[in-house]
């Protein structure tokens, strides 16, 4: 198998985004007024405990990749049964808040890059998700998308 069968640049895009927003939240200045960086921080934790709950939620399914594990299935409890991506959900509400507690052109734009990236990621497994499991189409209808008009 070669690389980017899998969706594997899209992981390193990914990745490659959340470093240098960190890197940005530690080295640029913030003009973030005082209650801005308490709603920011806020719906960072959230989108934290999204991130993790939704991970756990996974199981032995969780991958990086856009492509599911060999084996896996299509979990719809949870998390997973309110939104099709919450993992996703988790790292954008991370990123949102991040932006707005340390507020600067740096991170905003760092964070409406990983939005975009994620948000064709998400087409991309949804592809590959439609192909392996023969339920997806109703589960598909049944849970809604993170933005109804996004991918």
């Amino acid at each position: 198998m070669r690389f980017g069968e899998r969706g594997e640049w899209y992981v390193v895009g990914q990745f490659a985004l959340l470093g240098l927003l960190g890197l940005a939240l530690w080295l640029t200045p913030s003009v973030s007024p005082p209650w801005l960086t308490g709603w920011g921080r806020g719906l960072a934790w959230v989108g934290l405990g999204v991130l993790l709950l939704a991970a756990w939620q996974l199981g032995r399914n969780l991958t990086a990749l856009p492509k599911p594990r060999t084996g896996g299935y299509l979990v719809q409890e949870g998390l997973y049964r309110v939104v099709r991506h919450p993992i996703y959900c988790g790292v954008l509400l991370w990123a949102i808040g991040s932006s707005l507690a340390h507020l600067n052109l740096w991170t905003v734009g760092l964070s409406t890059l990983l939005f975009g990236l994620l948000n064709w990621k998400a087409a991309l497994e949804e592809r590959f998700l439609e192909q392996l499991y023969p339920e997806y189409p109703d589960y598909k209808r049944r849970v809604r998308k993170l933005i109804p008009w996004i991918y």
